[in-house]
């Protein structure tokens, strides 16, 4: 069946760095999308990044451009989210989900949370001195 399994969250200090990893199974990866969401303790699940089946198109929030990066290494099937410059607003669950909607372009991915079929069960990520 199909599966994403996040991993590589933890405890940071602020303006560190940290390396999630999405790890996937039961799908062809190559074919479709990623996106990289977060949700904060009494907040609303909010986007941060996603990454087009190619990965040659990235979206990232405001928030957290310039500081994160998404990868992906289709042959191994697993996608990145390299975090840098960490805040201690960056701190919440953060999940990676798939979008199976056929038929879209491989440079295309959203940011929506709305789009996304499939996710993981997400990884802490604590920034804090």
């Amino acid at each position: 069946q199909v599966q994403l399994v996040e991993s590589g969250g933890g405890w940071v200090q602020p303006g560190g760095s940290v390396k999630l990893s999405c790890a996937t199974s039961g799908f062809t990866l190559d074919y479709y999308p990623i996106g990289w969401f977060r949700q904060a303790p009494g907040k609303e699940r909010e986007g941060v990044s996603c990454i087009s089946s190619s990965g040659s198109s990235t979206v990232y929030a405001d928030s957290v451009k310039g500081r994160f990066t998404a990868s992906r290494d289709n042959a191994k099937n697993t996608v990145y989210l390299q975090m840098n410059s960490l805040k201690p607003e960056d701190t919440a669950v953060y999940f990676c989900a798939g979008d199976f909607r056929v038929d879209l372009t491989r440079s295309y991915c959203s940011d929506y949370a709305t789009d996304y079929d499939y996710w993981g069960q997400g990884t802490q990520v604590t920034v804090s001195s």
